[in-house]
This record gives C-alpha cells, structure tokens and sequence, in this order.
C-alpha cells in the first residue's frame, strides 16, 4: 500500500490519509488545551471577502481523485452568506496575535514539530529527533521547529512575513480566531469559496493545471520527494498573493499550505472521528505523481495538535 492511501478500519472508517499532507503527532498523555487559549483578547482581522451563499455543487466523482479520502459524491450544498479571508493567516498577522495574546502554539509547548526533509536549515540537523512518520521518511520531527523558526533551530521569518504561517495546530487555529474575533470555515463554506463561482472545475481557475503554461499555484515540480526544480518560483512556501486570485478574490485555495477547516473528520458512516479535522487546498508538497490534492475538491486530515511545515489556516466570519 503506498503512503497515499487509505484502508477501513475495524470500526468502517479510514486509518489516516497519506502522511505526506498532514504528519501526525504521536498522542501524548496529559496534554490538554494550548495554555492562553481562553485568556485570549479579541482582536482586528484584514479585510474578509463578504460572499451571498447559495446552492452549489459540491465534491467530485473525478477520476483522479481518491475515494477513500470521501470526496464524493457530487451532491448539491447550500452555504448561507459569510465572510472569508483573501488568504491564509500570514506570519505578520500571527505575530501580532502571538506578542498580543502571549500565546505559545502546540509545537512550542510539545517542543518540536515536522519539517520537511530538503527544507531543514543546516543549524537544525542536530536537532532532529528519533522520530519517524511510517511511510513518510521525508518527514522530520525537529527540536525547536515551531511558527517563527520554521526550518528548525537557526532559521527565522527574515523575508517571509508575507508567507502564510505553518507549523500551527487546530487549537492554534482556534485561539487565533478568538482573539480575532472570527473563525475558522466550514468544509463547505471553504469549497464555495475555493471555486470562485465555477461549477465542478477540476482547479479553482479551471480544468487546465497550467493554462497557457503558466503555474496558478505553488506545487511540487519534479521528482517527489528527492528533486523539486521550482519551476513555479518556489521550492518551500511562497508569499500568499504570489498567484492570481480566483473569481472571488481568493488567492492560494491550491497549493501552498494546506487550510485547516472546522469540519470534524466523518466516515463512511458518518460517524466523527475523535480529534480529528478536515484540511483542505493541498500544499507546496502536492505532486500529480504522488498527492494531486490541489484540486479544487480534494480534502484530507489531520489531528487536533498536529503541526508542520506545511499546514496553516484562514479565517471566515
């Protein structure tokens, strides 16, 4: 089985997607909510994106998808009319939140967090952990790898504060939109904004992954996981506005980081699935050879306290 897919489990659900999207953490005993989660302020947020809501068709039956992450089958969904960021929560926004709340995020108080392999900063390589993600050796769990060292020990935000922020968890996530006074979006609130107004395009700017030959998003190009040429201008994150919005004014849906969202993770059943979270829009990890999940439909998850350098949100109202 490759790290992409997905078994049932006894119970009829899913054992965890492709650790390539979203490595998980080990469950640690004793660790309860982020320490500042309910002491936290409101605070201002950039401009949202006002949308009417409305009926639209939402999920996928395309071939190229993966059953098994549920992103099927087409069904018609009507979403009331909210407000969504123009992009993922970028680090400048999450230091403000960071020096005004006081906050520590779950990779500061556990101590570590994944970092990809070819990202790892040089000052960082003693501090790689014993730790590996089964199927994933790409993935290294770092000492000291959180939101403001994202390489691990040594490496900064110089240049980046325009990047969406990485290396935050669910809980993160949450205790940002409450000092911001928003929250995060629904799974079906996310795919009607992603589509920008088109209706079952494969991408969020059409079918075509590459119109014109021009790059629409910040993917992996070459041989995964060993050489990423960057045609796209990118090998790691890129800043959020780097590619055109889609027709809502929504820049980075695909590609980049992946989002986290407010919808709980549900089986074939229906039935929810403890401490985990659906994540949406792929990554800069994302390969057509490997993980095309940066499709407008595709979807994953990840764990409430889970956190890499890949992972990252924004905020709806």
């Amino acid at each position: 089985m490759s790290a992409e897919s997905a078994e049932p489990d006894d119970g009829g659900g899913l054992t965890p997607p492709s650790p390539c999207c979203a490595p998980k953490r080990p469950p640690a005993p004793g660790t309860g909510a982020p320490s500042g989660a309910s002491a936290v302020r409101s605070g201002g947020t950039d401009g949202l994106i006002a949308l009417p809501g409305g009926a639209f068709l939402m999920g996928t039956d395309d071939p190229e998808g993966f059953p098994d992450d549920l992103e099927g089958p087409v069904r018609p969904v009507t979403v009331a009319p909210f407000e969504i960021a123009a992009t993922p929560v970028t680090n400048r926004q999450f230091a403000r939140f960071v020096e005004s709340a006081g906050y520590r995020t779950d990779a500061e108080r556990y101590g570590w967090s994944f970092v990809f392999h070819l990202l790892l900063a040089p000052s960082a390589r003693p501090y790689v952990l014993d730790a590996t993600v089964p199927g994933a050796p790409w993935w290294l769990a770092v000492e000291g790898a959180h939101w403001a060292a994202p390489d691990g020990p040594g490496s900064d935000l110089s240049g980046r504060e325009q990047h969406p922020v990485v290396h935050v968890s669910h809980r993160d996530a949450e205790a940002y939109c409450a000092w911001s006074g928003t929250r995060l979006p629904a799974e079906a609130e996310w795919e009607y904004a992603a589509r920008g107004g088109l209706s079952q395009a494969r991408f969020a700017w059409g079918d075509e992954l590459t119109p014109d030959g021009r790059h629409r998003c910040n993917i992996w190009q070459g041989a995964f996981p060993a050489v990423n040429t960057a045609d796209d201008g990118f090998v790691g994150t890129s800043p959020v506005i780097a590619f055109p919005p889609n027709g809502y004014g929504l820049y980075d849906v695909a590609g980049n980081v992946w989002e986290l969202t407010a919808e709980p993770w549900r089986d074939r059943r229906g039935r929810i699935s403890p401490g985990e979270s659906v994540i949406r829009g792929g990554s800069y990890l994302c390969h057509d050879s490997y993980c095309n999940r940066y499709r407008v439909a595709a979807r994953s998850r990840t764990t409430v306290d889970s956190s890499s350098g890949n992972t990252g949100f924004r905020v709806a109202r």
